[in-house]
């Protein structure tokens, strides 16, 4: 099941997240973070975009949510997405039904920019955006360096005709 988050979720989303910080460069972090931090993080972002949870039997399996794209006021109908889901349940379409639920709200939000930005490779994560629509319109060279090497990130965007 898809539902909004809840501050209590932020030990959990936390482990969710923490798995890829210390083992993967889908996200530049280096620090795993601690509940309490993930928990202020839930509270900052939640109060102004949607972020979500696809829980079942009590346990979360993932989480997709909206943050600002950029702080100057003409960027305020665009943002930047992201989705996470436990690394032992890829392929079930947790990440599917995530996005689903996501963008519907900030399409009623009226967001018309929908940004998701790529550590390069990730076909997994490539796949799902271009499964809604979204289209490369970018790629940095080695902006990000994790474990000993130089990583790309790629952008592609999804608009909405509101």
């Amino acid at each position: 099941m898809v539902r909004k988050v809840l501050v209590e979720d932020g030990g959990q989303i936390a482990e969710i997240y923490n798995y890829y910080i210390l083992n993967t460069t889908v996200t530049f972090e280096e620090q795993e973070l601690s509940e309490t931090q993930m928990k202020e993080r839930i509270e900052k972002i939640s109060s102004s975009f949607p972020y979500l949870v696809f829980e079942e039997n009590g346990i979360i399996l993932g989480y997709a949510y909206a943050t600002e794209w950029r702080v100057r006021s003409a960027y305020r109908y665009s943002v930047e997405s992201s989705v996470y889901v436990h690394k032992d349940v890829h392929g079930k379409g947790i990440g599917k039904q995530l996005y689903t639920e996501l963008l519907n709200q900030l399409k009623a939000k009226r967001i018309h920019a929908v940004i998701g930005g790529i550590v390069l490779p990730n076909p997994i994560s490539i796949s799902l955006h271009e499964k809604f629509g979204f289209i490369k319109v970018a790629q940095f060279k080695e902006v990000g360096f994790k474990y000993h090497q130089w990583l790309d990130v790629g952008y592609w965007e999804l608009l909405f005709n509101n």
